[in-house]
């Protein structure tokens, strides 16, 4: 796996760095958020996965995220923060990042998260090749207005197609488009989608899933509902067409 380290620390580089070598892993490193952005647009497909401390030099991780995104809506992005706000995590969860992780943290604990985040892409892949068959399904799930490819990564709402939805908010929608009306607790989701425990940052689905609504608001309609105390369900029997 080759990994971009966006890390300003050189200390925290340098620890990053010996559990990524015991791995097996390789790195390259950028000091700031302008160098991370140069770096990533010189060869996106370079790298399988970004580690991106919040606190940069001359532009921060939220502007890094955001200009990856534009790049590569895919790639995996882990960010790193320092800080104990609750709004800057989900910001940071809203403009891409696929995680974080708060310091001081436990380096055995980010390689656990790196390596499920990397487990889940590689699963993935792998069911994109076996599916492509000559007698593959056109989507496998279709409701009354949405449908789902999970071979070709791509959502419909009424054949107009939902764009730039991310590996996990992807996930989401077919996780609970598969059953409709089931009723997901964020503990389900965490362990569907995520595939791990989570520590309880439950917060992290409810960002995902108002990035989500936005996303499919845009060609169609809210079809994910929130059960106040419970969580979330996929209903699109009531939108109108």
């Amino acid at each position: 796996m080759k990994i971009l380290m966006v890390e300003d620390d050189n200390s925290v580089a340098e620890m990053m760095g010996m559990f990524f070598a015991k791995e097996g892993w390789q790195q390259d490193v950028a000091v700031d958020g302008e160098e991370a952005v140069k770096m990533f647009a010189a060869n996106p497909g370079k790298y399988d996965l970004i580690t991106l401390d919040l606190n940069l030099p001359k532009k921060d991780g939220i502007e890094v995220a955001k200009e990856v995104r534009v790049i590569s809506p895919t790639v995996p992005i882990i960010m790193l923060t320092a800080r104990d706000s609750e709004a800057d995590q989900i910001l940071g969860l809203g403009v891409g990042a696929d995680d974080y992780v708060s310091k001081p943290f436990s380096p055995l604990a980010l390689i656990a998260r790196i390596k499920a985040l990397h487990r889940r892409i590689m699963m993935e892949d792998s069911q994109k090749q076996s599916k492509k068959q000559v007698n593959e399904p056109a989507f496998d799930v279709v409701t009354t207005h949405i449908k789902i490819s999970k071979a070709r990564r791509e959502v419909l709402f009424d054949d107009q197609q939902v764009a730039n939805i991310t590996p996990k908010e992807f996930d989401l929608l077919y996780t609970m488009a598969q059953k409709p009306h089931q009723v997901f607790s964020r503990s389900q989701l965490l362990e569907s989608v995520w595939g791990y425990d989570y520590f309880g940052e439950e917060r992290t689905v409810d960002a995902h899933i108002k990035k989500l609504r936005q996303k499919l608001e845009k060609v169609g309609a809210n079809v994910i509902q929130t059960v106040w105390g419970v969580g979330y369900k996929f209903d699109d029997s009531q939108v109108q067409k």
